[in-house]
């Protein structure tokens, strides 16, 4: 039994990473030998196609402007899902209840769905074209399921730690910030996780709306790889392998405390 098991994980493991490492294996070979009919793991290895992303493309602006859009959106998505699970968690106000609800119902509507109302929203506002309106857009499906996690944390935090806050004169938001916050870590770094890859890997909403090539994110700027035509594997694998290092080095980071973040809040007390 027990060979058995350790063979599915290991069959398991093997089905997960294989497709990680032709993309890394791909990414050092020429163009001719991805395209080959033979199947061979080392063929030709070479840095050229890095070499060519990195310095005859317009990548290193597209990971700038990745950058600058996920980490505003994860910056500003955990202070609003923050706040929001904290108020929600501890206050009884007028539309408390609603005001979840309306968070639950937007998880139901797919992306494809919500692109033209937004855009009509951005449009009047003159936002077409520029990444603060793919922060907000992103903002809008992080931020929702972010505050109803946030809120079960909060929940499986003892009001009594606040009471304890008033006491010593602390205000709600510095109960917040000085007292619950630090204890709500867990749940802060998926958070944080979870704004980064919804800003870092979308490509619907930085399609419709961003126009200019000088500010495309990554996501949508690995398409010039592909052409309908002339598709550039050699190119499209080596950046993609490149596109993976961030959010790598932030799952690095945030991992410690992406299980406990995940269940601690499923239940209250």
């Amino acid at each position: 039994m027990s060979v058995l098991l350790h063979g599915t994980l290991i069959l398991a493991s093997l089905i997960a990473i294989g497709p990680i490492a032709w993309v890394l294996l791909s990414s050092l070979k020429p163009g001719y030998a991805i395209q080959s009919s033979e199947l061979t793991l080392f063929r030709d290895t070479t840095l050229a196609n890095y070499r060519y992303v990195l310095t005859e493309t317009n990548f290193p602006r597209w990971f700038l402007n990745s950058v600058i859009v996920a980490a505003f959106t994860m910056t500003i998505g955990i202070f609003l899902s923050a706040t929001t699970g904290y108020a929600v968690s501890r206050f009884n106000f007028p539309g408390r209840r609603p005001l979840m609800m309306v968070f639950l119902v937007t998880q139901m509507f797919p992306v494809a769905i919500l692109i033209v109302p937004i855009y009509t929203i951005l449009a009047r506002l003159g936002l077409i074209n520029t990444m603060p309106a793919l922060i907000v857009a992103y903002l809008t499906i992080a931020v929702p399921f972010c505050a109803w996690m946030l809120k079960g944390y909060f929940d499986s935090i003892p009001t009594s730690l606040d009471e304890a806050a008033a006491l010593d004169g602390c205000g709600p938001f510095a109960t917040f910030w000085r007292v619950v916050l630090p204890l709500a870590r867990p749940a802060v770094a998926v958070t944080a996780f979870y704004t980064f890859l919804t800003a870092w890997g979308e490509v619907a909403y930085a399609s419709a709306f961003i126009q200019t090539d000088n500010k495309f994110t990554l996501a949508y700027g690995l398409q010039q790889f592909v052409p309908q035509f002339n598709p550039q594997w050699e190119y499209l694998t080596a950046a993609a392998v490149l596109v993976t290092i961030p959010a790598g080095l932030v799952f690095f980071f945030a991992q410690k405390h992406l299980v406990s973040g995940l269940t601690a809040g499923g239940t209250k007390g």
